[in-house]
């Protein structure tokens, strides 16, 4: 084989090994799950049909864990993935790869039947087919496990069917039956807490989550600190003014673009002594792309496709200050 030829593989193969589990966002918060949510911040929200899986446990929070609350208490905690190479897939797939690029370059072929480079297209079928088919095995484990959880059907409302809270571009601003009267409890949870109350959402207050989603991503993607302080709270703030500062140290400037909101429901809102609540899925896409400050030159992302990504995000007000009052508190990845 020619050691141009073996030159390449090694690039595929190095490109694979850093690239597969690598987060493709860089997005307000970078995948991450933090902030607060109240006196609810340590267990984790209801699934909703957005976001089937719940939501992650927040990885920093201000708000201290004394213990009150267990995290999913009762219930399997949802994992972070990092995609579908992570985990499971990633290993079993990185196994693979690895061991067909060491083949070829050995002469082997990939998996001994390519015959060395007889075909680069061979490769790339190969490639394709192990995609689909960790894809699928690890579809059918994350079903099986759902159902031995007893987690249901994809479904947000207590009782396993279409969640009455769901908005979504498809059918109108609103999706769903009947207005937005309440939130789901979470079960047996809610009634451990007394002294919160179930609290009572209006259409505005999802147009307002809407128009937040869109403003908190394209004042991030402007860099524009002042704005992110008006739109979130001091935690929020702070943890993004950390990673702006993260992105200058490294010479990059991340840029945020043509925000969607394409579906969202909600998850749980209730009324605590000093602040209202709310935590709704939100699956949006937006136009993600990285720079290098000094040249310009392009280093992450993709500045003509736009990128879709599901998040829990809870908002915060002060008790009677209306939709315009709400405010991020935190982030939590699907």
């Amino acid at each position: 084989m020619a050691i141009r030829q073996k030159t390449f593989i090694w690039i595929i193969a190095l490109a694979l090994a850093g690239g597969l589990s690598a987060d493709a966002f860089a997005r307000a918060g970078k995948g991450g799950s933090f902030g607060s949510r109240g006196a609810r911040t340590w267990s984790a929200p209801p699934s909703t049909a957005t976001a089937p899986q719940g939501g992650s446990m927040f990885e920093r929070s201000t708000t201290p864990n004394q213990g009150q609350y267990r995290p999913n208490f009762g219930q399997q905690a949802p994992q972070r993935r990092g995609g579908l190479f992570s985990g499971f897939g990633g290993g079993l797939l990185g196994g693979l790869l690895g061991a067909g690029l060491i083949g070829m370059l050995f002469g082997h072929g990939f998996g001994g039947g390519l015959g060395g480079m007889m075909s680069f297209i061979g490769l790339l079928l190969q490639l394709a087919l192990l995609f689909f088919l960790v894809r699928f095995a690890l579809n059918w484990f994350r079903n099986r496990n759902l159902a031995a959880q007893g987690a249901g059907p994809a479904a947000g409302g207590p009782g396993g069917g279409p969640s009455p809270f769901g908005f979504n571009r498809q059918g109108g601003m609103f999706g769903g039956s009947g207005p937005f009267g309440g939130a789901s409890t979470g079960g047996g949870a809610a009634q451990a807490r007394p002294a919160q109350q179930k609290l009572e959402l209006a259409p505005a207050d999802f147009s307002m989550f809407e128009r937040r989603l869109q403003e908190v991503q394209s004042a991030y993607g402007a860099q524009d600190m002042d704005r992110l302080r008006a739109l979130t709270t001091p935690e929020m703030a702070a943890s993004f003014s950390g990673e702006l500062a993260e992105d200058a140290r490294r010479g990059v400037v991340n840029t945020l673009s043509n925000v969607q909101f394409l579906q969202g429901d909600l998850s749980e809102a209730w009324r605590e002594p000093n602040a209202d609540y709310a935590t709704v899925a939100l699956r949006f896409s937006l136009i993600d792309a990285t720079y290098d400050r000094a040249t310009g030159r392009l280093v992450g992302g993709d500045p003509s496709t736009p990128q879709q990504a599901t998040e829990l995000w809870t908002f915060t007000r002060r008790p009677g200050s209306g939709p315009d009052g709400w405010t991020l508190s935190g982030i939590q990845q699907a």
